[in-house]
């Protein structure tokens, strides 16, 4: 009963794996690759597991979790609009594609990459205000000026997520980040 020869034996396991392991938005998302803030949740899903379920502390890590999660989509799902508006809906997918395998197409972009996803960052309300920029976007943003559509890219950020003084940024914009009691499936 007990075979080793099973190839379906930890089918289960590797599914629930797969899903704890997946930090940047959905499980089993291609585009998943390790970066600071990958860690960071990697770190509060370790800490949530050891607890018992019906702790409080289990209970906020795992609102923590599910509301970072959906942050990060969010801010995708912004950034691929943005692409869309640009014309790049076929790409749009694939400039967002970001791997371990992934390079900067040339090492002298690095530089204005970083400036404009700053820029991003500072001027438009493209990221929530608690966002510490990811090392994806700059990949994103290497991309779009290898396509020299970076300056459209920006100027398109900032007509439609402009950056309000006084306000908080994630609930500002045609797409505000969406909060409330949730848990996560």
């Amino acid at each position: 009963l007990c075979s080793n020869n099973n190839p379906y034996a930890s089918f289960g396991a590797t599914l629930a794996r797969d899903e704890e392991q997946n930090l940047w938005s959905t499980p089993h998302d291609v585009t998943h690759t390790e970066a600071d803030d990958d860690r960071v949740l990697y770190n509060m899903i370790v800490v949530r597991n050891q607890l018992d379920k019906d702790s409080e502390e289990w209970q906020k890590l795992n609102y923590d979790i599910y509301t970072l999660r959906q942050t990060r989509k969010e801010v995708r799902s912004r950034w691929k609009h943005i692409l869309e508006d640009l014309g790049f809906q076929k790409e749009a997918d694939s400039l967002l594609s970001v791997t371990k395998l992934s390079i900067i197409s040339d090492s002298q972009n690095m530089s204005k990459a970083r400036d404009i996803l700053l820029k991003l960052l500072e001027e438009t309300n493209i990221f929530p205000t608690s966002w510490e920029l990811s090392e994806r976007y700059l990949f994103v943003v290497d991309r779009l000026i290898a396509l020299d559509a970076a300056d459209e890219f920006f100027k398109m950020a900032s007509a439609m997520y402009p950056k309000r003084p006084g306000g908080d940024r994630a609930a500002e914009g045609p797409r505000a980040l969406q909060s409330g009691p949730a848990a996560v499936p």
